[in-house]
Order: structure tokens, then sequence, then C-alpha cells
């Protein structure tokens, strides 16, 4: 087979697997997240097969232990949790209220000021807006059914994740033995070595980023539960929790704690200390965490993964935010070698025999 017929053979590979992802994202969820549950829990099982465990027993055990901290933690939680949720949602109507009553005699001097015609292009702003409100009313109505179904998601990904992880670990090693006899022979070593450069990224990427996540939940959490803002654990940990996008987690926390914030208290000390939380938390997450933890080896931007996230969010939902690391794994791994090739050529030194010309050049 030619290179152009091999190029254009996993051209069309890569296309309809991206094609069948896209149009099963539906149902993939409970499997995409028990394939992560196998391959983060598999150097556990590796390492107690190495005593004497069966994989069998091994798989049982890791998968029994995990699930059972990971439901006692949220059993926990979820109580503490909950009466946060209600309270948050109960503060609301108060905060828009405080918001608007704020505003109005702002807005009020700001249109006594303008000029008629800006004040027509504001009406017409305005009614192009409801417009597009009632829409998205509407929209969301018509996203009732689709809320059951997620229901229903979120049951089979209690239910089919568990089992998809244990058939996964337990024959982990059969699986990627037999997709490693597929590979083309004679270039089967570099992908075996493109996979492990991915593998590291990936692995590195993921257990630092998720110590960065637990140190800044633990960081907002505490810190605005003892300056005593309402529901502050709960926007703690959600900070921390989405701080595995960029600057996202401490954004948004600094928002939501500085609304709750200037609608619980009447001096600006508390309000000050909500705000320093996230600023404490971002310049320790740029400055300490993320290049101790995460380090700059692996290779991810942040607004790479930016990207990626946003992109896997559009594509396929929920589903493509929880593949989009690992793609950006990939991608970044596959261009990183690209580039290496790329420089080693004749295209990139413009001699036949490559780089022994240029050095003789120079």
């Amino acid at each position: 087979m030619t290179r152009e017929r091999q190029a254009v053979f996993w051209f069309v590979g890569f296309t309809v697997a991206l094609v069948s992802l896209h149009l099963l994202s539906s149902i993939l969820l409970p499997f995409v997240a028990g394939m992560a549950v196998a391959y983060f829990l598999d150097p556990v099982a590796d390492w107690l097969e190495e005593r004497k465990f069966s994989r069998a027993l091994a798989t049982t055990v890791i998968l029994l232990a995990f699930f059972v901290l990971a439901g006692g933690l949220l059993t926990l939680l979820f109580p503490l949790l909950q009466r946060q949720v209600v309270d948050l949602v109960k503060m609301v109507p108060g905060i828009i209220e405080s918001i608007r009553m704020e505003a109005i005699p702002w807005l009020e001097r700001l249109i006594a000021d303008l000029p008629p015609e800006t004040m027509e292009d504001i009406r017409n702003a305005a009614k192009d807006f409801a417009g597009k409100a009632v829409k998205w009313i509407t929209n969301v109505a018509a996203g009732v059914w689709s809320g059951g179904v997620a229901f229903f998601n979120m049951l089979s990904l209690l239910v089919i994740t568990p089992v998809v992880a244990f058939y996964l670990l337990r024959d982990w090693d059969l699986i990627t033995a037999k997709i490693d006899s597929w590979l083309p022979r004679q270039p089967a070593p570099t992908i075996r070595a493109q996979f492990l450069e991915i593998d590291k990224t990936l692995a590195a990427f993921v257990r630092g980023q998720a110590m960065v996540c637990l140190t800044l939940s633990l960081i907002y959490g505490v810190g605005l539960t003892v300056v005593g803002l309402k529901s502050g654990l709960l926007v703690g940990l959600g900070a921390g929790v989405i701080s595995f996008i960029p600057y996202l987690g401490a954004a948004t926390g600094m928002t939501v704690g500085l609304c709750i914030a200037l609608f619980q208290f009447s001096e600006w000390v508390p309000i000050a200390i909500v705000v320093g939380i996230f600023l404490f938390g971002q310049t320790l997450e740029s400055y300490v965490l993320t290049p101790r933890l995460v380090g700059d080896r692996v290779g991810l931007h942040p607004v790479w993964i930016i990207f990626v996230l946003l992109a896997g969010g559009a594509l396929f939902g929920f589903t493509g935010v929880l593949m989009a690391v690992p793609v950006a794994a990939v991608i970044g791994v596959l261009v990183r070698f690209a580039i290496e090739r790329y420089l080693d050529s004749p295209l990139y030194h413009g001699a036949a025999d490559g780089g022994d010309d240029a050095g003789a050049d120079a």
C-alpha cells in the first residue's frame, strides 16, 4: 500500500470515528466515565498484581474501595451542601432586588443625560432583547423533556459506570496488548513511543490539576466559611472544582461570593476579605500550585485547555468536556512530534539530505 493510500485510509477512519462519536454522544457519558476510572486505577491494579493478587480480585477490591470512599464522601457532604443550596436559592431574589434598587437611580440619571436619538436606539435594542428572551424561555420550556432525559443519563451513569469500569480495569492489559498487535509493524515503535508520551502527559496533568483543585477547594471553602459567608462552603468547593479551567474558578467564585457578601454584610471589611480570599487563591495557584504540582513539562497551555474544553462541550456536551483534556494531551504530543520531524526534514533545512548540508553550508 502506497503512502497516499495509507493517508487516505487513516483519514477516512478518523472521520468515521469522529462522526460516530458525535452521533452517539448522548449515550457515551457512562462509558467515558468508566474508561477514565479504569485508566487511572490501572497502576493500582498492577501494583496489587505484583503482590500476588489475581487481576479479578485486585479489580474488585480497588473498585469497591473507590466507590465506597466516593459514596461516603458524598453522603457526608450532601446534607450540608443541600442546606447551603437551599439558602442560596432563597437569597437570589433578595440579591436581585438589591442590585435593582442600586441600579435604578444610576440608570435614571444616565437616561436623563442621553439625547433622544440614543434613547430610540436603546428602545429598539430592548425590543430585540425581549424577542430573544421570549425565544430563550420557549427553548427552556421545550428542554423540560431533555431534563428528564438528563435524569436517565445520570441514572445510567450511576449504574453503568461501575460495570464498565470493572470490565475495562480487569481486561486493561489484554485490551492494550490486542490494540498493540493491530499496529502497523514498521511504524509500531514510533507509535508506542508517542502513546507512552501521551500517557505521561495525561497522567501528570490530571494528577497535578486534581491536587490544585483540591487545595483551592479547601482554601476557598474553609476561608469563606470562617468569614461567615452564607453558602460559603458551597461557593468555595464549586470554585475549587471548576478551577481545572484556568482562571474560571476564581472569577466565578469571586463574582458569586461578592454578590452574596454585598447582600449579607453591611461593613466593607468582610466584603474585602471575601475578595482577598479569591485573589490569594488565584495568586497561589499561578505562582506556587500549578508550577509545582503540574509544571511546564506537561506542555498543555492554559489557552489550549480553555479552547478544547469549550470545543468539546459544543460538540459533545458534558461528555465532550470529560474527553477534552485527553484529546488536548493527544493533540499536543502529536503536534510536538510533527514539529520535531519537520525541524529535522528537508522542508525545514531546504536541502535534499537534511541537516548535513545545512551544517556544511554553515
